[in-house]
Parts: C-alpha cells; structure tokens; sequence
C-alpha cells in the first residue's frame, strides 16, 4: 500500500523537475547594460587642488557644518515628515508588486476538501438503461492540485526582473525624498539664521538711531541743531524699526515653514526670536569635497533611480517579446473520493492526474502584440533619453553650486573692504558734524551706507552657507545605494 501511496507523488515530482529544467531553456529580450559614466574629467568651478575619485560626504552630511541645531532638525525632519512616510509607503507597495510577480515563478498549489449528495433521475436514458432505477449517494473528497507555467522562453523572469529593478527604484527614490528634504531643512534654516544676524544688525542700528535722535533733540532744545536735523534722526529711526518688522515677518514666515519640513504645527517654537551676539553669528562654511563627475552616477539617488528605471523598462522590452513565444502550463491533482467517509483513505479511494501539458501559441492578435512591443521598446527609448536629461541637470546643478560657493567668496572678501570703508565714513562723518563742519545729512548718508554694508556682508554670508548646503546635495549628500530590501513576500517566509 506504501508503493502505491509513492507513485503519483513521484510522477509528480518527476513532471516538476522536467518543468524546472525545460523553463532555464533561454530568455527573451536583451540584458540590461548601464548608462556609460560621465567623461568629464573634472568640473570646471572644483577647488585647484585635485580631487579624489572616491572623495565623499558622511551619510549625515549636514554635521559638516557642525551645527547641533541643525542636527536635531534633520534628525525630526526624517523621522517625522509626512512625505517620507509617503515615500516609504511607496516603497512597501512597489516591493509587494515584487513579490506579486515572483510568485508566478513558482507552481500553485492548492487543497481542497467536499462532501456531495446527489440522486439522478429514474427517467432518464441512463435510468431507464439501469431499468429504471435512480442513482443517488453521498461523496466524501479530499486533495490536492497543481498548476504550473513552464517559463521556457523567460518571459516570467523579464517580469521579476522589471519589478524588482521597480522596487530597487523605489527605494532610490525614497532615499531621494529624503535627500531633497535634509537639503529643504538646511536651506530654510540657514536663511532663518541669515535674518537673525540681519535683525540683530538693525537692532544694533536702532540703538544708534535712538542715541542720535536723543543726542539731536538736546542739540536742538539747546538751540545747537536746527529743526531738520531732528526729522532725519526720527526718519532714521523710524526707518529702522520699519526694517526690523520686515525681516521678523520674513522669519516668521520660514520658522513657519521649517515647523512643516520637521512634521510639526505651524503654531509651535522650532527655533528662539533672533537674538544679537554669538546666537546671530554665521559661521564659516565647511569646504565639500567634490570627487568627479564620473562618480556622480553613484552618488545622487535621483540617478540611481533613473538607472533602475531603464533596467525595468528594458526587461518589460521581453515580456513584451516572450507574448509571440508558445506559453506551457502543466497541471495536476491528487486526492481521495469515497461514498463513505470510512473508507475515504482506503488505496481503492484514491485519484490523480498529471496533465494536461498544455500548449498555447499565439496566431492572429490583430497586430496586437507587434503593437505591445513597440510600445515596450518606444517607452525604453524615452526612458533613455530622461535619463540622459537627468544627468546633464545633475552635472549642471554640481556646476551651479560650485561656481556659487566661488563667486559669493570673492564677493564676501570684496563686501569685507565696502564695510571697513562705510565704517570709517561714519566716523569722520559724525566727527565732522561735531566740528560744525558740514550738515547733519553726511553723517545720515554715511550711516545708511554703513547699514547696508553691513546687511549685504550678512546676506552674503547667508548664500555661502546655502551654496555650501546646494553643493552637498547636488553630489548626492553622502548617499549610498544599498543592498536591495526585503520584499513583503521574502518577509513572511
């Protein structure tokens, strides 16, 4: 009884491995090759030294700048923004279609178990052959059944390839919404610390305003000033604290912002009111080593992604092309059926098939599936093409920050010289006013020009900070692609 049991599980295991032997016959389309690197030899606005190949940023490139601040806000921005999480859901969705299409690489096996009651009729040709008898019982039945698609031409694995380059894409692509947000975060922030040194210059400014209005307005009550030497003191003033509401409501506005990039409400304290002293003060920015270009394909998630994408759209190219081939399904059961439940696992009760072995080819689709594959190969080509748009944007960012972080240097060294010398204005300004010498207008003139001076050296402080942070990004922030993640079905086996 035990031989007996054996054969159909043998045969069918037989028909199994013959399957999975026939299936590694070949494989339709063309194997993936990746995007050459870039030939630049170096970017044009780099540093005069040379760079290494391999230069990198830390995975957490924002502590370059050595910020704790700015640390703790990148840290919530990831953990908390909403647009990661979509990302990540995203992510989660593409590595289940993943294991949707992996699962037809596999038979399906499946069990089933019934019990019947019928009773046929005593009049009809079969009952009146059993003289006029009818049949009826009950079944009992219990067993097992297979299907399975012979991939003999690969089509199966075209599809798991193009869904696991897809997945593979996802998950560059989260790591790229990540990138643009650490990169959103560092922006908004150092523009907010901008308008705090700006804010802290105008109050310094207005303190001096309101010295000189006080100072004037004895002047006059001695009968030393005149009548419109006060008006320009109170302007001044005036002015100064029209200035400062100014640039509160513009760090209002991006505390505001910042608040939404780290996942929090509008409504609550990020960061504390501007300040002056060491709290208003913009540090230097850090040097970014650069690498080259070539390995700029590496470094930027957006590209890696984009690669990713060809790899799909190229394996799509042979499913599309595996549809002219014959599909062979295989399929088979195995199982026991009994008018008595008693008897149900008896040797006699038992039932199986293996097969059929079936054959389907495509004749006439109407030009269909030339169609499909037109389609599949024409989608390919566009992906190439967005690809190579890609690039070029990149290399053109990198370009972009570069030759900022240079020109905002030498602008900063020449605005250096423009306050030292607006300073010095104001001094022998004010000096010559005391002496009777000219109008109270120069020393007006003068502070005004001091004032902008020293606002323009602060904003341009500001844009080297942010073409530092634009610089970090554009090479990818440290970024590196990793391991392929888990797929929900590699998860639950």
């Amino acid at each position: 009884m035990k031989t007996i049991y054996m054969k159909p599980v043998v045969h069918t295991a037989v028909a199994v491995a013959v399957a999975a032997l026939l299936s590694a016959c070949g494989t339709v389309g063309k194997d993936f090759v990746a995007p050459q690197a870039v030939a630049t030899p170096a970017y044009r606005h780099a540093a005069a030294e040379p760079q290494e190949q391999a230069a990198r940023l830390p995975a957490d490139w924002w502590t370059v700048f050595g910020d704790a601040t700015l640390s703790q806000l990148e840290q919530r921005a990831l953990h908390d923004n909403p647009t990661v999480r979509a990302a990540a859901q995203r992510l989660v969705q593409a590595q289940a279609q993943l294991g949707i299409t992996r699962a037809g690489e596999l038979p399906t096996v499946g069990v089933s178990a019934g019990v019947s009651n019928s009773r046929t009729s005593a009049e009809t040709p079969m009952g009146v052959t059993f003289g006029h008898k009818s049949i009826k019982g009950t079944e009992y039945s219990v067993g097992a059944n297979f299907s399975y698609e012979l991939d003999l031409w690969g089509r199966v694995r075209r599809a798991i390839e193009s869904a696991d380059a897809q997945a593979l894409a996802a998950q560059d692509d989260r790591d790229g919404v990540m990138l643009m947000l650490s990169g959103q975060v560092a922006t908004t922030y150092w523009q907010l610390r901008g308008l705090d040194a700006d804010i802290a210059i105008l109050n310094d400014a207005l303190a001096t305003r309101r010295e000189s209005q006080q100072l004037i307005e004895a002047r006059f009550n001695a009968g030393l000033s005149n009548e419109l030497d006060v008006s320009r003191t109170r302007i001044e003033r005036a002015n100064a604290e029209a200035d400062i509401q100014e640039a509160q409501r513009q760090r209002n506005t991006l505390e505001h912002a910042l608040a939404v990039l780290v996942g929090a409400s509008p409504s609550q304290p990020i960061l504390p009111p501007a300040a002056s002293g060491v709290a208003a003060t913009l540090p230097q920015p850090p040097a970014i080593p650069v690498g080259l270009p070539a390995s700029l394909l590496g470094q930027r998630p957006d590209l890696a992604a984009s690669v990713a994408t060809l790899k799909a759209f190229n394996a799509q190219v042979g499913v599309a092309e595996g549809a002219f081939y014959p599909s062979v399904s295989l399929t088979g059961n195995f199982g026991f059926a009994s008018e008595t439940l008693s008897n149900l696992a008896q040797g006699n009760a038992r039932q199986f098939s293996v097969g059929p072995l079936a054959l389907s080819l495509p004749v006439f689709e109407g030009g269909r599936l030339r169609a499909n594959a037109k389609l599949a190969k024409a989608r390919y080509d566009e992906a190439v093409a967005n690809h190579e748009g890609r690039l070029l944007t990149a290399l053109r960012e990198v370009e972009d920050a570069l030759s900022d972080v240079q020109q905002r240097k030498q602008q900063g060294d020449v605005q250096a010289q423009a306050q030292q010398a607006a300073a010095r204005a104001v001094q022998v300004a004010q000096a010559r006013y005391d002496r009777g010498v000219s109008t109270y207008l120069d020393v007006t003139d003068a502070q005004r020009s001091a004032l902008a001076s020293d606002r323009a050296a602060a904003q341009i402080r500001t844009q080297r900070l942010l073409a530092t942070v634009a610089v970090a990004r554009a090479l990818g922030g440290g970024w590196q692609q990793g391991a392929p993640e888990a797929t929900v079905a590699q998860a639950s086996r």
